[in-house]
């Protein structure tokens, strides 16, 4: 079970979309996130870019957790195709981003 919400993984997805307006306001949403919201943030967007599968979030995770060296929001933001990666990642633990940025609306 994942501490971050869908909402939350869908926030970042659509902030990411409009970084040259919402910039500041995406790392400062990061920025309150916990550690574990952070690092399943991370994890969640690694297996949308398929460097894992959704089968081996726990280990995504750990890993996150382990490699993490900078702030996540400057990591996730040098990520090229943030939003698209987040919501492939939804999508592949079967969570339809679809759905959760629709409610976001």
């Amino acid at each position: 079970m994942l501490e971050i919400s869908a909402r939350k993984v869908g926030q970042v997805a659509m902030m990411a979309r409009e970084l040259g307006r919402a910039e500041g306001e995406l790392r400062a949403f990061i920025d309150r996130m916990s550690e574990d919201e952070q690092a399943e943030l991370v994890a969640i967007m690694w297996i949308g870019r398929e460097s894992f599968e959704a089968e081996d979030l726990a280990e995504a995770i750990r890993t996150a957790k382990a490699e993490a060296t900078i702030p996540c929001a400057d990591y996730l933001l040098g990520s090229p195709h943030l939003s698209d990666h987040l919501e492939n990642g939804l999508d592949a633990l079967g969570i339809s981003a679809e759905d959760v940025e629709n409610d976001l609306l």
